[in-house]
């Protein structure tokens, strides 16, 4: 059966704070307070740096079953080394401990800089090392830098693990681009950026990722009722289609994103 994941893109923001949530909630329920009214949530903290086992390990204990994580890659690969020679980069990154999320592990964003072109050598090197299983990504992360990640996390879960790649410039319209992600079963993500980045909404493996930043402005203002149920019918025909989905709202600038999770969610019954 497929199955439909709306989130929010993090969820420690100041601003919403005394607004979504509660005023005199304390800061280690928030993820508990926004699971029992979504069902995922992007961690955007392993993006910045490295995080360790023990916080992968307390999210995954705070939330309830059927909820699922998406771990954005870290921007020393993507960014920093824009993608030339992962095969560290990665160890250190699988070594720091996602797969202590175990079940709820819902997929692995990476999202490349907006100046990165199409190049398809570099794509697919990067694409080729991505690991597809538990057993692969520990063994990428059984040669982690140990002066990086001093107690590597090297379990295996019995699970497969799935990719998405977020791009922003408009070289990868190259039909060479969505050809190897299916290859590699990699999704292509769909992001509403407000006209700032192209958009790009091929199908390139059995699930769809979107990420919504924002309907006029990026990061700031609401998704309209009209709009939520624009990416309702769109969800429900990736439904249809046999397709997982996972919808993620990244308009937290003001504090929407929350409140849109929950309206999309609404419109679709989940």
């Amino acid at each position: 059966m497929t199955e439909v994941h709306i989130g929010v893109s993090g969820w420690k923001y100041r601003n919403w704070r005394g607004d979504f949530y509660p005023a005199g909630l304390r800061q280690s329920d928030e993820l508990g307070y926004l699971a029992e009214r979504m069902n995922s949530a992007e961690i955007n903290g392993s993006f910045y740096s490295l995080r360790k086992p023990e916080h992968y390990a307390a999210w995954r204990d705070a939330t309830p079953r059927g909820f699922r994580f998406a771990v954005k890659g870290g921007r020393f690969i993507t960014h920093m080394k824009k993608l030339n020679e992962p095969e560290m980069g990665l160890a250190n990154f699988f070594a720091s401990g996602p797969l202590a999320l175990g079940t709820k592990l819902g997929c692995f964003l990476w999202q490349l800089p907006e100046a990165l072109h199409f190049d398809l050598s570099r794509i697919g090197a990067f694409l080729e090392i991505l690991p597809r299983t538990a057993d692969a990504a520990s063994g990428l992360a059984q040669g982690c830098d140990r002066r990086i990640v001093s107690e590597p996390f090297t379990e295996s879960p019995p699970m497969r693990v799935r990719h998405a790649i977020e791009v922003r410039h408009e070289s990868y319209r190259d039909p060479a681009f969505a050809r190897m992600l299916a290859e590699h079963g990699v999704a292509l993500v769909l992001a509403d950026t407000a006209g700032r980045f192209p958009q790009f909404d091929a199908v390139t493996a059995d699930f769809v990722y979107v990420r919504l930043h924002g309907p006029h402005r990026l990061y700031f203002g609401s998704y309209r009722p009209d709009l939520i149920d624009i990416w309702a019918r769109r969800v429900r025909q990736w439904l249809g289609a046999g397709l997982d989905v996972f919808v993620y709202f990244d308009n937290d600038a003001d504090g929407a994103a929350p409140f849109d999770a929950i309206a999309l969610a609404d419109a679709l019954g989940v």
